[in-house]
């Protein structure tokens, strides 16, 4: 197996840096699958943590990505990685002239940060960081594929970013439980109950999402909400977790089952399903 990547764009740097901080929010421990053109962040935790597909196209990042898989006919590598360990040595590359990555053999495994930097007599020098992975064995890839999500509900758009976090900030210190709904007419409540209160906040006119063409013909009532209810701590340091800036978020629900989240952004795309709390 090998690998090897390089980028020497600074914005480039620092969105990739973003992308690994975003992942380290949500877990401490998830898995990177390299493919020819592609990194994927993975994580498959139905009951504690949730589902994670974050995938990365490789050429919106880095100038160099170059891999050879386990054999000619499983070209990938699948590695056990901390994204905390990953995010560290990556920001020691946040005004470098250049960073490569390459899977290295030391005592064990590991994912080598070489970081070029400029000194102040004009001359560069380079720091490495060994950051120690675990490489995940063939017969058990089967365990990291893309989740398979049933057909929801409702999709609908989110209000913006920096709205739901102030928002979920205020609420956080209600109750511990949120009740996230939508219908198909646009509308989203989100709402938070204690012994001495209950706190919703409405949301209208929000563009509703079709996975088809076309919508499809339902006999269902526009109005009829459906939702699922979720710790509001997970929902909160998800968001406000974020270090990406989405064209898009994308809500889907599958009432009392399931609420999951893509964020589409024009260089990855990221997938969450979160736990729900069953009522």
């Amino acid at each position: 197996m090998k690998f090897r990547a390089k980028v020497v764009d600074v914005a480039c740097i620092d969105r990739f840096i973003r992308v690994l901080t975003t992942i380290a929010k949500m877990t401490h421990l998830c898995v990177l699958r390299i493919t020819e053109d592609k990194m994927f962040f993975i994580l498959n935790d139905n009951v504690c943590k949730g589902n994670i597909w974050c995938e990365v196209t490789a050429s919106n990042f880095f100038d160099e990505f170059n891999m050879e898989g386990v054999s000619s006919d499983a070209n990938e590598i699948y590695l056990e990685v901390t994204p905390d360990d990953l995010v560290r040595a990556a920001k020691t590359a946040q005004f470098a002239k250049s960073l490569k990555i390459k899977l290295t053999k030391k005592l064990s495994p590991c994912l080598t940060f070489f970081v070029e930097l400029c000194s102040v007599s004009g001359h560069s020098r380079t720091v490495n960081h060994d950051v120690p992975v675990n490489v995940i064995p063939k017969r058990l890839w089967d365990e990291f594929q893309e989740p398979t999500i049933p057909d929801f509900d409702v999709s609908i758009n989110m209000p913006s970013l920096k709205f739901i976090k102030n928002v979920v900030e205020r609420m956080k210190n209600i109750g511990s439980y949120l009740e996230l709904s939508a219908n198909q007419n646009g509308d989203m409540t989100l709402k938070v109950e204690s012994q001495m209160a209950t706190v919703s906040t409405h949301f209208k006119s929000l563009q509703v999402q079709y996975f088809d063409d076309e919508p499809s013909v339902s006999t269902r009532n526009k109005d009829e909400m459906f939702g699922a209810k979720i710790d509001i701590k997970r929902f909160q340091t998800f968001f406000s977790g974020l270090q990406l800036n989405p064209q898009k978020i994308i809500c889907n629900i599958v009432d009392n089952r399931l609420v999951h989240f893509l964020l589409l952004q024009e260089d990855l795309s990221l997938q969450y399903s979160m736990p729900i709390v069953q009522q």
